[in-house]
């Protein structure tokens, strides 16, 4: 008999201790499934504001989402979204600060080339011209550079290359003003040295050719000859057609002038006579 009682005890007691371990697992998934529930509310409240252009309500609202629940898969979406508001109404400063968090805390995350590009482009739309400051000029290219090595399958990749392009134009241009400045000055080393970072780091854009000719400059008026002439032959096998080219033959040939001009007349001459003759036909 004692020992049925103490066998109903022990299940009782088994029971108990099951229903005291159900009960947690239940409460977390209730817990859970409510915070999820108040995630999509929060984020679907989130769009509105940004669909109706209330866009520094929406990125509060997405930081929103986004902390009610850290751990679940809309979190770094709803943290995107937040810098995107931000973008949409141009507050770089707010939206570069969120790109910046979030490639570090989801780096892992499926639309991180997104992330990056973005981060980019905020960058990239605050550059004003080649005389201001360069930091936005540079940081867009760093990650434009990411970009197109890290994801270059993406759509992302394409445009990343093609505005790299640009802003090496513009970081070509502004060697070029200083360059110049300098060249105006006689201040013959710095000149130089500009040039050459135009001729050696953006050899592809269209600054190119005047870089060159400018050193042909420099170092014929320094008296470095065959410095000059090496230049002048870089930019013959290369622009040989160009104006700049043309300049640059004035610079070892100083007849040439004179023998265009010349030549020049000769031909306004024998246009001249021809038209004379033509005129005289048709009387």
């Amino acid at each position: 008999m004692k020992l049925s009682n103490f066998f109903i005890i022990f299940l009782l007691f088994s029971f108990c201790i099951s229903c005291s371990k159900e009960e947690p697992v239940k409460k977390s998934i209730l817990k859970e499934k409510n915070l999820e529930l108040q995630v999509l509310k929060t984020y679907n409240e989130a769009m509105v504001s940004l669909e109706s252009g209330d866009v520094l309500y929406a990125a509060k609202k997405f930081n929103e989402a986004e902390i009610l629940f850290p751990q679940s898969q809309s979190a770094p979406k709803s943290a995107l979204m937040a810098a995107y508001a931000y973008y949409s109404q141009d507050y770089f400063g707010d939206a570069i600060s969120e790109l910046q968090r979030f490639v570090k805390i989801y780096a892992n995350y499926k639309d991180i080339d997104y992330a990056y590009y973005l981060l980019a482009i905020c960058f990239y739309e605050q550059i004003v011209d080649e005389t201001k400051d360069l930091q936005s000029i540079i940081k867009a290219k760093e990650n434009f550079i990411i970009v197109a090595n890290r994801f270059p399958d993406t759509e992302y990749a394409l445009d990343s290359e093609f505005k790299i392009d640009l802003i090496n134009d513009v970081l070509a241009s502004k060697e070029m003003y200083v360059g110049r400045y300098y060249f105006d000055k006689q201040k013959w080393i710095p000149a130089i040295n500009r040039f050459r970072t135009v001729t050696d780091d953006y050899q592809t854009t269209v600054y190119t050719e005047e870089a060159l000719h400018r050193l042909v400059e420099i170092y014929y008026i320094l008296g470095l000859t065959d410095e000059a002439k090496k230049y002048a032959n870089l930019l013959g096998y290369n622009y040989q057609s160009s104006e700049w080219y043309e300049q640059t033959y004035k610079v070892f040939n100083k007849k040439y002038e004179k023998k265009k001009k010349e030549k020049n007349k000769k031909k306004n001459k024998i246009t001249k006579t021809i038209l004379d003759k033509i005129k005289s036909l048709a009387n």
